[in-house]
């Protein structure tokens, strides 16, 4: 199975026969194409008669890829976790911590929650989450008088929650 390289980062399109290349326009079998999506996973298509087919798809690809992968990665983030509330998340990510913590770790975490994260951001929706709302809650703390560590301990579980919605571990 030979394939055949494009433009660096376009793809390669390819056949799975035992056909030589040389052959390839003459013989039955479909072609294939391979290429990275807009999320970098590896993807393949079938079902290409011509290799022109199978490069204009290729080529569609890459210009959608190439002007708005920026757009599409942050869209399909936020359909997959954007609806969910930050307690939903919060629950799930704590109960991932829960295995590695100490009780009196545990403890801690769940006074953090409790105390300062949940009751700013509990019904906020995960898709709704900026550097500006992040910044605006550090500031709500100093004001409130908040020390510096817990400050620094609040955010840090911030921080880990806002990164595991991100990857999208938390999924609805």
């Amino acid at each position: 199975m030979a394939s055949i390289n494009l433009v660096r980062g376009m793809g390669s399109f390819f056949k799975t026969c035992d056909d030589p290349e040389s052959r390839w326009s003459r013989c039955p079998h479909d072609y294939k194409i391979r290429y990275r999506n807009a999320a970098g996973r590896q993807t393949e298509e079938s079902g290409f008669t011509t290799q022109d087919k199978a490069k204009a798809r290729l080529a569609e690809v890459y210009q959608e890829r190439k002007y708005n992968p920026h757009h599409q990665r942050k869209a399909e983030r936020i359909q997959k976790y954007g609806p969910m509330q930050f307690r939903e998340c919060a629950a799930q990510w704590r109960e991932s911590q829960r295995r590695g913590l100490a009780p009196a770790s545990l403890q801690r975490l769940d006074s953090l929650l409790e105390h300062h994260l949940l009751p700013a951001f509990g019904s906020r929706r995960m898709g709704t989450f900026d550097h500006k709302v992040v910044d605006a809650f550090i500031l709500t703390m100093e004001r409130n008088g908040v020390g510096l560590a817990t400050q620094s301990n609040v955010f840090d579980k911030l921080r880990a929650i806002l990164l595991d919605a991100h990857a999208s571990v938390c999924t609805t």
